[in-house]
């Protein structure tokens, strides 16, 4: 039979650098051929060779809904059908705008933008412009998209500024970025103790999702809460991931911390390229036309991903939807876990809401370094052996999974099972 993935994956490699338009899916980190996917419904894809699975996925995590919901498809169409873009206000926007400062209490005025990485950029020139200061504090294994001043590894030492680890960044640019590690408080209290008077802004990941998932400790939220309003900086809460994933509220509902500035993306787009940042009036208003920090987008609040992400809204507010998306979450980590300890195999699950994070290592990571502790080869043995079984992961080890509301109760069932059949053959 002849495989139309590697057909596809070859061709594409004439043409786009490394076969892929984002590295992730190119499946250097696990090895192998990546699956091109010709259609999905539900809970499940297909790829262009005919074979199903049940997606763990979810393009990433806005499919929260699972793929083409009726009424989000309908409203995409409805959209698409009286135009594609305007390059000028729409109704839509207003009521999107309206929707999310309704559900998120740190919301006083938000600005719609197209991607993840362009709301961070945004908000951390608009942090740097409301404080006059120019220093941001980022954290190990949190990612905010590839803007330059995040592209950065630590520095040499506990306090020192870092170095680009990307090609193309300016060194200058990356020392402007202490990196600190996550969930350590202690070292945030030391850097603003150096630094405070030119700490402009701190971003995190609330639940961190980008070095797999791993959960934040709360006194750790507690404490950038504390600090950044002892010393004047802005606290921003990257929820481009998180964001209504891991409750109605966000990851700064869940955890009870009101940040200062928030970042959106994903699931508000329902799909579609859609993302936000916003927060307090008064530093929303140095947005230009108001105030002189710069930013524009031509498709800026696209009404037809303004319209999908409003449909995916106003459905995952419905009473029990986060009750019973969570449900179906905890199952299936407590589900992997008890089938890997019977067969005594190394390793451990955890969820946050509806994200979940998979680790081949006997407990939960806290930090950076203890990810970089966890079996990749095991993963990357596990990743295979359940994508040849029809189960979709994410094809890396420092990537968090997502369940979505079309997941059954069947469905996690047959993933335990798959993960059964696996390890006990290990």
């Amino acid at each position: 039979m002849t495989d139309r993935n590697q057909q596809l994956f070859e061709r594409a490699q004439r043409h786009i650098p490394g076969g892929v338009n984002s590295p992730v899916r190119a499946f250097r980190s696990v090895g192998g051929t990546p699956c091109f996917f010709a259609s999905g419904s539900g809970s499940r894809v297909m790829d262009v060779n005919g074979k199903s699975y049940l997606d763990y996925v979810g393009s990433w995590g806005p499919l929260i809904l699972g793929h083409a919901h009726p009424e989000v498809i309908a409203a995409v169409q409805e959209s698409a059908a009286k135009g594609l873009s305007f390059g000028a206000p729409t109704e839509l926007e207003i009521e999107m705008a309206d929707l999310l400062c309704k559900l998120l209490p740190s919301m006083d005025m938000v600005r719609l933008v197209n991607s993840g990485t362009e709301a961070t950029m945004s908000a951390i020139r608009l942090a740097r412009g409301y404080t006059g200061r120019d220093v941001l504090i980022k954290f190990e294994g949190c990612y905010h998209g590839h803007s330059d001043s995040l592209l950065v590894k630590a520095g040499s030492g506990l306090l020192t500024f870092g170095n680009p680890n990307s090609g193309g960044v300016p060194a200058d640019l990356a020392q402007h970025t202490l990196v600190l590690d996550y969930n350590d408080d202690i070292q945030v209290e030391r850097a603003f103790a150096h630094y405070g008077e030119r700490i402009a802004a701190v971003i995190v990941e609330p639940v961190a999702g980008n070095m797999n998932l791993v959960a934040p400790r709360p006194e750790f939220l507690q404490s950038l809460r504390t600090l950044c309003t002892q010393h004047g900086s802005v606290l921003i809460f990257d929820e481009v991931m998180t964001g209504f994933r891991v409750g109605p509220a966000c990851a700064q509902g869940l955890y009870s911390i009101r940040p200062d500035l928030t970042t959106l993306g994903k699931v508000i787009g329902g799909g579609m390229p859609l993302a936000a940042f916003g927060g307090k009036r008064e530093i929303m208003e140095q947005i230009a036309p108001l105030g002189p920090v710069y930013q524009a987008g031509t498709l800026s609040g696209n009404p037809v991903a303004v319209a999908a992400g409003l449909a995916t809204l106003k459905l995952i507010q419905k009473p029990g939807f986060f009750v019973d998306l969570e449900r179906k979450t905890d199952a299936l980590c407590e589900g992997l876990n008890a089938t890997a300890v019977n067969n005594g195999v190394a390793f451990s699950a955890q969820p946050v809401g509806g994200m979940f994070g998979l680790y081949f290592r006997a407990h939960w990571p806290r930090n950076f370094k203890e990810i970089m502790q966890c079996n990749k080869e095991a993963f990357n043995r596990f990743f295979h052996a359940m994508l040849d079984a029809g189960h979709y992961f994410a094809p890396s080890a420092y990537e968090a999974g997502f369940v979505s509301a079309a997941h059954s109760d069947a469905d996690i069932a047959e993933t335990i099972d798959a993960a059964e059949t696996i390890f006990k053959n290990w």
